[in-house]
């Protein structure tokens, strides 16, 4: 029986931790939509105040981003995990999530970004010397383009002014 190869996201998570497993994923209320019209469900959501207080730094060059991402009380609305640490959409063969539902942070990886646009490809998280071929990019790898990239940063972007805008808190 011939089996579907793995995805590098899946072929990742069997070689070391992987963003499904360390990063705390931000949702934006579309995000949250779109997932739960998908799972039928919405229990996947959290508010908490970040582990890794990095997430706290100031950065210049996106001055608004804690304020579109953090609430008063420091906490931001992220994807919750099962008890082993991972991400609850996390399957066998990488996320069990199409790539239109996925959360917009999870769609623009491996790419970086701020409030004007992508700045650069960071695979951070990928054991890339594994998953690639040598001079290949983590980007060609997972067939993504900076340009959708730039389209998922604008509607991140977007859904996180409007999300601010409407005082959009996620209950826990």
């Amino acid at each position: 029986m011939d089996h579907e190869p793995l995805h590098p996201c899946a072929r990742c998570a069997a070689a070391q931790k992987t963003c499904c497993q360390r990063a705390e994923i931000l949702v934006t209320s579309g995000d949250r939509a779109r997932i739960a019209a998908v799972a039928g469900r919405d229990d996947f959501v959290e508010r908490r105040v970040p582990r890794d207080q990095g997430y706290f730094e100031f950065d210049p060059a996106d001055p608004d981003w804690l304020s579109l991402t953090t609430g008063a009380d420091g906490s931001r609305a992220v994807l919750r995990r099962r008890a082993d640490g991972d991400c609850t959409f996390l399957g066998e063969r990488g996320c069990v999530l199409d790539e239109e539902t996925r959360p917009l942070v999870c769609r623009i990886y491996p790419f970086t970004y701020n409030h004007a646009g992508i700045t650069t490809e960071d695979p951070d998280y990928c054991p890339t010397s594994m998953l690639r071929p040598p001079g290949g990019s983590m980007a060609a790898l997972l067939e993504m383009s900076r340009a959708r990239a730039e389209a998922w940063r604008a509607a991140l972007y977007r859904e996180l002014r409007a999300d601010r805008a409407a005082g959009a808190e996620v209950s826990q």
